[in-house]
């Protein structure tokens, strides 16, 4: 149970690399560091590893039969589903500044999610290495 946990937390790690690098390019782009183009090329190289990867984590859980985790995991994952099949899940480099703030506060979301997740999973683990040292 403990490598569930360990695979589990590493995976929540890399999600929050990968969403404070999207706000990263986006305050970039705020604070005209950087183009508009470069922006979004940036952020949207990064969309679909994290999707993918929010769809390990959640299949992980449900693998484990950890409900509760996978409970606190699929809103985040149905969210990236309805934005993948509203085809909203790219940014439009044309409509890059429009939509800066919206897009920001929707990585910020993320975050707190994934640091909620990342608090969870860690006192999981270490509730499991406890566990079986007894």
């Amino acid at each position: 149970m403990v490598f569930v946990w360990l695979t589990a937390f590493f995976l929540v790690v890399v999600l929050i690399a990968l969403v404070i690098y999207q706000l990263m390019c986006l305050a970039d782009l705020e604070f005209d560091y950087i183009n508009p183009y470069d922006s979004a090329s940036r952020i949207n190289k990064v969309i679909y590893p994290e999707f993918v990867l929010q769809g390990a984590l959640c299949l992980l859980f449900l693998l484990s039969g950890n409900w509760l985790m996978l409970l606190l995991c699929v809103p985040y994952l149905y969210y990236n589903v309805r934005l993948y099949q509203q085809r909203q899940h790219l940014i439009d480099v044309t409509e890059i500044f429009n939509q800066l703030n919206r897009e920001k506060k929707r990585r910020l979301f993320k975050l707190v999610t994934l640091v909620t997740l990342l608090f969870l999973t860690l006192f999981w683990m270490i509730w499991s290495i406890l566990e079986d040292d007894e």
